[in-house]
């Protein structure tokens, strides 16, 4: 199998990082010099520490280690690997998708540890920088999607990518912007069983959300000592609902700030943006996730707008914007709820 390696450019400094080979099973990651340069150069803060595609695991569990500890307030940039864990490349047609083993779906970069966070807690991940790979494919496979029992075709292309790439041609006239993101961020629950990847929960993973992307904030609630806060599958865009089960599935190069905010409490992750507030909700149904999604932001607007459960509910009816986020990870789907930060006077 090709083997994925992409040298990218630093806006801080241009200083030029490649994303390496680590031999099997390391541990440890890479603290990478400060860049020399001035502050008014900087679009991302200074990366204190680097890992590799390498550094992966693919459950959500309490029990896997953490690969790097750090203060709150590190900044770190990851590499991570396409959703196939590199069983496709720039070669692969549909007799690769027939082969295509599940098992290795999902590596995630990490886990990694914030020293001080308790269970109670919130952990704060700014992406500041998401930068695409290569390459990457989109597929419809046999068995999985939102149609799966409606349109049983199966599909897959593949497309050259590159960190400086700003669409992709999809025929001679549809051409699609690329807006890469991480589909899956999220915590360790608390429980020592490997859990799937697959669906999103309330430690977050698998949400698939197109807004998580460069510049947005989120947070997520800690359910076990240090957090144990994980990130990949690269998507070079994707709509809302990733309705045929795949994005264009890409390798990332993510530098994020991950903080830890005491004296505060979530059920869910919630993000923000410099336009909007919103909250999001997992469940098995849309009605449902719907419903959790509003129920957080009405909390979130009691307690950091002061207003009354009636005044909340009202505003969410009057301003906010239920989002399907997706519909195709089994077997949770995710709803979000967006609020104006116009709207809400804090702009």
């Amino acid at each position: 199998m090709k083997k994925i390696l992409f040298l990218l450019c630093l806006s801080s400094g241009m200083a030029f990082f490649a994303c390496s080979e680590s031999p099997a099973g390391e541990t440890t990651a890479t603290e990478t010099p400060a860049a020399e340069t001035t502050p008014e150069d900087r679009a991302v803060p200074e990366v204190q520490y680097t890992l590799t595609k390498d550094q992966t695991h693919n459950k959500f569990s309490s029990a896997i280690p953490p690969i790097l500890r750090v203060a709150s307030g590190a900044v770190i940039e990851a590499f991570t690997e396409d959703a196939s864990d590199e069983q496709f490349d720039l070669d692969s047609g549909l007799e690769d998708l027939d082969a295509l083993d599940f098992g290795p779906i999902h590596p995630i970069t990490g886990p990694v540890y914030v020293e001080g966070a308790m269970p109670g807690d919130v952990l704060k991940v700014t992406l500041h920088e998401v930068e695409v790979g290569d390459w990457g494919w989109n597929a419809i496979v046999p068995g999985f999607g939102f149609l799966a029992d409606t349109l049983p075709g199966k599909y897959i292309r593949i497309y050259e990518l590159g960190a400086n790439k700003e669409y992709v041609q999809f025929n001679e006239n549809i051409r699609i912007p690329l807006r890469p993101f991480p589909g899956v961020m999220g915590v360790a629950p608390p429980t020592e069983e490997m859990l799937s990847t697959i669906p999103p929960r309330a430690n977050g993973g698998n949400m698939d959300d197109p807004n998580l992307t460069e510049g947005t904030t989120v947070y997520f609630p800690v359910f076990v000592e240090g957090g144990l806060f994980s990130i990949g599958d690269g998507h070079a865009t994707q709509g809302l609902g990733e309705v045929c089960g795949t994005a264009i599935e890409a390798p990332l190069r993510i530098v994020y700030q991950i903080e830890l905010v005491k004296n505060r409490s979530i059920q869910e992750p919630q993000y923000e943006t410099d336009d909007y507030y919103a909250t999001t909700g997992f469940a098995p149904t849309i009605d449902e996730a719907a419903k959790k999604a509003t129920l957080y932001m009405i909390e979130y607007l009691r307690e950091a707008h002061g207003l009354s459960t009636e005044e909340a509910y009202a505003l969410c009816s009057l301003a906010g914007d239920l989002k399907i986020a997706e519909v195709v990870d089994m077997p949770n789907m995710l709803v979000t709820m967006h609020l104006s930060k116009e709207t809400l006077g804090v702009n």
